[in-house]
């Protein structure tokens, strides 16, 4: 485990003495970590004037072992060192609700555990949370969404009739709609609200991006007893379900993209069988094929799709609109072009 940063090593180390009950000896820490005994006598050191409760107990042998210990330092509750850890470095995850009540929530919980370390501790931590950066490439922002969020939230759980104003992403205007609030969905960034509409007599998903306004009612409903969110989007590749039965798709990846199709869990039914000539087979249980289709086309060239034969020919179309759509700018970028 060479090449870790002294911080790296440091946190590894709490980590480890706070899994193991009769906690390591330096010894056996250098040579887990590939340093030396020096080194980590210098590590155990800083973890404990930054106030990590870690003590020297006698072993056998007559060799000290490095434990975790819990006293007064430890917060009040049922975590160790390195689960207060990963609860802290893990606010990145949450920045996308930044400024709904799951936020603050989350906030809450941070300022308590931060009352329990001291600021030697506080400031280590800080340090840490270099190491884990989280891209925002796509996430929505909520933080003028936090009203709208609680009375969602407070809708489902109180199973009340809520009216919500959305507009499409084809609408030119908002509408107002009377829906019977299921649940909420994280998916790709943004927030989801899966919902019986009454306008369209069927369960609709909702983006949150596009609600506008919401007001709660109060007439209550009954959910079906055996709903579930999990189980209403078992055969999506997302949130949009889809009406038909599941059908199977089958879609060939070229040797340039296998690897990375092959690394991500993308559905529960998903096959994933190598070829000999390099391509990889994907197999996979759809009812709704729109999210699929976006997804093929983001591989271009390298994506050959098999089955559903009405898939193939969608993608087929697209393509041709695409080729269709560069020939036309390149047309209207030559003139220009020529004059200078």
């Amino acid at each position: 485990m060479a090449g870790q940063s002294p911080l790296e090593r440091q946190w590894l180390i709490l980590r480890t003495l706070c899994a193991r009950r009769y906690g390591a000896t330096i010894r056996e820490l250098a040579d887990e970590y590939e340093v030396s005994p020096r080194t980590i006598q210098r590590d155990l050191g800083l973890l404990r004037d930054l106030g990590f409760p870690l003590e020297p107990q006698g072993g056998p042998h007559g060799r000290n072992h490095w434990v975790a210990t819990h006293d007064a330092q430890t917060p009040p509750f049922s975590f160790d060192v390195s689960e207060i850890l990963g609860l802290y470095l893990g606010r990145a995850l949450l920045e996308p609700l930044a400024g709904t009540v799951v936020w603050d929530s989350a906030n809450t919980a941070f300022r308590k555990i931060k009352a329990s370390l001291g600021e030697a501790a506080l400031a280590y931590f800080g340090k840490l949370n270099g190491l884990i950066h989280r891209t925002a490439f796509r996430d929505s922002q909520y933080a003028e969404k936090s009203q709208i969020i609680d009375d969602l939230m407070v809708g489902v759980e109180d199973q009340r009739m809520t009216f919500i104003t959305y507009q499409s992403a084809r609408s030119t205007e908002p509408l107002t709609y009377d829906v019977y609030p299921y649940g909420l969905v994280y998916h790709r960034g943004s927030l989801y609200l899966v919902a019986m509409s009454q306008h369209h007599e069927e369960i609709r998903t909702f983006k949150l991006d596009r609600i506008t306004d919401v007001g709660l009612e109060n007439l209550t409903f009954q959910r079906p007893a055996d709903f579930r969110l999990q189980e209403y989007l078992q055969h999506s590749l997302g949130i949009y379900r889809g009406d038909g039965e599941p059908q199977r798709v089958v879609v060939r990846f070229a040797p340039e993209v296998s690897r990375y199709v092959a690394e991500h869990h993308w559905h529960h039914s998903q096959r994933l069988i190598p070829q000999k000539d390099g391509w990889l087979r994907f197999e996979v249980e759809l009812a709704s094929l729109a999210e699929l289709k976006s997804w093929v086309l983001g591989f271009g060239a390298k994506a050959m799709v098999l089955e559903p034969t009405s898939l193939r020919d969608e993608i087929l179309a697209e393509a041709q609109a695409m080729l269709e759509n560069a020939a036309a700018a390149q047309r209207k970028a030559s003139p220009q072009s020529a004059e200078h």
